[in-house]
């Protein structure tokens, strides 16, 4: 295995890590409300303290994590999500419960961001959504194995068991990131170059910043005096270059498009089209099955025949794929089987060239904190699309979900004002 090999494989294994603990505690849901002796509204606490954390996370990460080495930052970030993890299994609590699970989300969101911003460093814009649909085939790999191993594991040995296992696997993925992944310096160099070249850059108390002559009228009104002004140089950044501005609202966009309508795919299938509570694990496996498989595919595709091509396609059969399972209307598994499987993977295939686009719009020196606040939208476009299916899903008199295909039509909507916000990327590095 050649080094860009095995970091990938490094880089895919920390995916693979923090989204399975994410999605363990979903399953565990009844045992932990039994165990804890609390109500549904207390447990969906748990479940957000993670994502509220990790949004926190990620904001702070933004002011600092481009001034040091990926490695270091890396595995700083895993050592603390390990750790929490493993709390977690101690937790003798509610409140240290949602105390842990805060922390482990403050590290594990901030990762998500990290290794995709270390895939970006390493790999070049012509090879690098081939490179990240290996990388994002943890995602559904967890799918896959997380959620019926978590089932499993809990009812032998108990609600600890899966957090202990997934402190466990971090761990070993841990040891293997300290061996093997090499100092990741080459946007501290680059950064170096680019201040080297400022006019009138003072490389002294401030070093690092361009001065205030070199400022934008945007910048000037957000200048703070040192150390805070460091701290702010990131968003402002960010904030006032439109093509990082565009890359952020198509990533809104392209969530809403996406996860609006999985909170009650599950639901859906079992209250409206006649799933069991065994046949319903199978939309989950075979859905995820099938992205793993097909997900590099995409990626190789993107690389051949254009990142923006790709996507606009993808989504293109997304639609059709959104509309197909929104307005199913069968007793038939096989059919909600072909729905849920072919959105899940035209949704998650059109994210390689996606994500790939929207990590060239910015420089590798500044690429951590721009990740970093992109993965803060994303953060915000899960809850608000949870909002959303709240307000819109009612439960009829027969106990069928209604409202679902309303759910679709916003979705739709979404997906193609992606496509346009797709449009105005420009890919810098």
């Amino acid at each position: 295995m050649n080094n860009e090999k095995r970091l990938l494989f490094i880089l895919a294994a920390v995916q693979f890590s923090h989204i399975i603990d994410f999605m363990i505690v979903m399953p565990l849901g009844k045992t932990i409300m039994e165990i804890f002796n609390i109500s549904p509204g207390q447990f969906s606490w748990v479940v957000s303290a993670y994502a509220g954390a990790a949004l926190t996370g990620n904001l702070i990460s933004t002011a600092v994590i481009d001034r040091f080495d990926r490695r270091s930052a890396l595995l700083v970030m895993f050592v603390g999500f390990t750790l929490g993890t493993l709390a977690c299994a101690f937790a003798p609590s509610y409140p240290l419960l949602l105390l842990f699970r805060s922390c482990t989300g403050l590290f594990g969101g901030t990762l998500g961001a990290l290794v995709l911003a270390i895939v970006s460093d390493v790999i070049p814009l012509e090879r690098r959504a081939s490179a990240m649909g290996w990388v994002m085939t943890a995602f559904s790999a967890a799918s896959v194995v997380g959620v019926p191993s978590a089932i499993w594991i809990a009812a032998v040995y108990g609600w600890h068991a899966p957090f202990l296992v997934t402190a466990f696997i971090a761990a070993c993925f841990l040891l293997m990131a300290y061996f093997f992944v090499p100092p990741l310096r080459g946007h501290l160099e680059a950064s170096s170059g680019a201040r080297s070249q400022v006019p009138g850059t003072n490389h002294g108390a401030r070093e690092g910043l361009i001065d205030d002559a070199a400022l934008t009228p945007t910048e000037q009104v957000f200048a703070v005096r040192h150390p805070l002004r460091r701290a702010f140089d990131p968003f402002v950044r960010i904030f006032s270059d439109p093509n990082q501005r565009a890359a952020l609202l198509f990533t809104l966009t392209l969530m809403l498009g996406h996860f609006t309508i999985i909170p009650f795919i599950a639901p859906y299938m079992q209250l409206n089209i006649g799933f069991t509570d065994k046949s319903v694990s199978l939309i989950y496996f075979v859905g995820g099955l099938l992205t793993v498989v097909l997900m590099p595919l995409f990626g190789k595709l993107a690389d051949r025949y254009g990142r923006m091509e790709v996507f606009s396609i993808a989504s293109v059969f997304a639609l059709f794929s959104i509309y197909f399972l929104t307005n199913l209307d069968t007793n038939s598994v096989v059919l909600g089987l072909l729905a849920t499987s072919s959105f899940f993977v035209v949704a998650s295939g059109r994210n390689i060239p996606a994500t790939t686009m929207i990590t060239s719009v910015v420089h590798p020196q500044n690429r951590g904190s721009f990740m970093s606040i992109r993965q803060s939208v994303n953060e915000m476009a899960l809850f608000s699309s949870s909002v959303i299916a709240g307000f819109i899903i009612t439960e009829g008199p027969d106990g069928r979900l209604q409202h679902y295909e309303w759910l679709g039509y916003f979705t739709i909507a979404m997906s193609i004002i992606a496509v346009g916000a797709a449009s105005r990327l420009r890919a810098v590095a």
